[in-house]
């Protein structure tokens, strides 16, 4: 007796996920997590200020959306502000590529502020060692040389790691502090300034980036409308750079066979090396490649923002490294997920000022919220809401239609099982087969 094909009940309970295009349903699943992580710290933000702020109900609620209209204002709401959000975007992206490569192979980079400070530190020493030579020249050995040392940097963590087993967290914070203390002695040191305290002199002019505006008048400017008031526009030539090193991650982790291999170690290790995958030698590229966006970090912030020199103790206070934690957490790993969390950062960070001399709010309400979206995300709230609900609201949905394992036909997996669980009109073989099948389509869609 030949089993039944499709059924309609099948069909109608696909059918409203079925409605959206395969990349709609992708996106949307991918971008629903970190929506809901924002859209939960901003409520919960709003109820903290609410709850300390003076006056009725009417002014509090008035008190929370002067504070968000503020906060975006001061990040997004001119071009003149949104050049100071790019400039603190860049390093953030580069960071945040950092800890999410680690990640992605299963290890926890807290070291990208050590790594960063190193690759200042090298490129600043090639800039004042080599400022005669051309500054094409300059730039790209200035370049290669920060990320060399965040590379040996974070290598060191990668080599400890493989070959004596020794944590990455703990190695990292030990030798973020080891970076800290070293660039201040060199700072202080051999690299201090004449008269001067505790800094650098400036980097040679043939070792900086000129800022957009200033190469848009200089380029397109010639026979393009040019921008009025260049200096006004911070973000400078640097920031491509940065938006380059996210389609080189995507490539790494996307089209190559390292990185696949490196997910294979992050998901599981014993299937890792029971495919024969180099797992040592991985740690330690996998963390080389951390360190050296770090380092990269490091180099076009010194190289591309005035006052283009070493300042002493400002690498221990710096927080881009520790919010590039947040970053790669809330992008999901992904170039474009970090993107969208960098300009995110970098919004708060820079109209949290602005938010509190405009909207008289204390600029610490940035921090709640970024604590609030990682809170949020380490909850995993959604997906037990998401469990809750019924399955027309779902975006993802069971297959229909899994091939027979014996017969030309094919099985619905979707129809009602009887009171034993077993499907009615198929074998237990059958069901057994068949459930192994959804259940790895459903896993593969969920990696995807």
């Amino acid at each position: 007796m030949a089993m039944p094909t499709v059924q309609q009940k099948g069909s109608q309970r696909g059918s409203s996920a079925s409605k959206l295009p395969g990349w709609t349903r992708k996106w949307a699943t991918a971008l629903a997590r970190p929506l809901f992580a924002v859209l939960l710290a901003i409520i919960a933000g709003g109820i903290v200020i609410m709850i300390t702020s003076p006056g009725s109900i009417v002014d509090r609620f008035n008190a929370v959306v002067a504070a968000y209209q503020a906060l975006y204002v001061g990040s997004f709401g001119d071009p003149q502000s949104l050049s100071f959000t790019l400039v603190r975007v860049g390093p953030l992206i580069l960071t945040g590529l950092s800890v999410a490569i680690a990640y992605r192979a299963g290890l926890f980079n807290i070291g990208a502020e050590g790594q960063l400070a190193m690759g200042a530190m090298t490129a600043g020493i090639i800039a004042f060692k080599l400022s005669s030579l051309p500054g094409w020249l300059l730039i790209i050995l200035m370049i290669i040389g920060s990320m060399l040392a965040g590379a040996i940097w974070g290598g060191i963590v990668g080599l400890l790691k493989a070959w004596r087993g020794a944590h990455e967290v703990v190695t990292t914070i030990m030798l973020n502090w080891t970076a800290f203390y070293f660039t201040d002695y060199l700072i202080a040191g051999p690299f201090k300034a004449p008269q001067q305290a505790n800094q650098t002199p400036s980097l040679p002019l043939n070792a900086t980036f000129p800022t957009v505006a200033n190469f848009y008048n200089q380029t397109l400017g010639l026979f393009l409308p040019k921008i009025a008031n260049p200096l006004s526009y911070l973000v400078d030539m640097s920031f491509f750079i940065s938006l380059l090193a996210l389609v080189v991650y995507w490539f790494i982790t996307s089209r190559t066979t390292f990185g696949y291999e490196i997910r294979v170690i992050g998901q599981n290790i014993k299937a890792a090396r029971y495919a024969g995958i180099p797992i040592k030698r991985n740690m330690v590229l996998v963390m080389a490649i951390a360190g050296a966006f770090s380092g990269l970090a490091g180099a076009i912030h010194l190289m591309g923002q005035f006052p283009y020199q070493l300042i002493g103790t400002t690498f221990s206070i710096d927080p881009t490294g520790f919010d590039a934690i947040g970053v790669a957490l809330l992008g999901r790993m992904t170039s474009f997920g970090v993107l969208l969390a960098s300009l995110l950062f970098g919004g708060l960070r820079q109209g949290g000022t602005y938010m509190q001399l405009n909207a008289n709010v204390p600029g610490d309400l940035v921090y709640i919220l970024q604590a609030l979206v990682l809170f949020s995300i380490a909850s995993e709230f959604l997906p037990a809401i998401q469990r809750a609900w019924p399955s027309w609201l779902r975006l993802g949905r069971r297959p229909a239609l899994v091939p027979a394992v014996v017969g030309a036909s094919v099985v619905d997996l979707t129809q009602e099982t009887g009171s034993n669980g077993a499907t009615p009109g198929v074998n237990g073989a059958v069901d057994e087969q068949a459930e192994v099948a959804t259940d790895g389509a459903l896993s593969l869609r969920e990696e995807e």
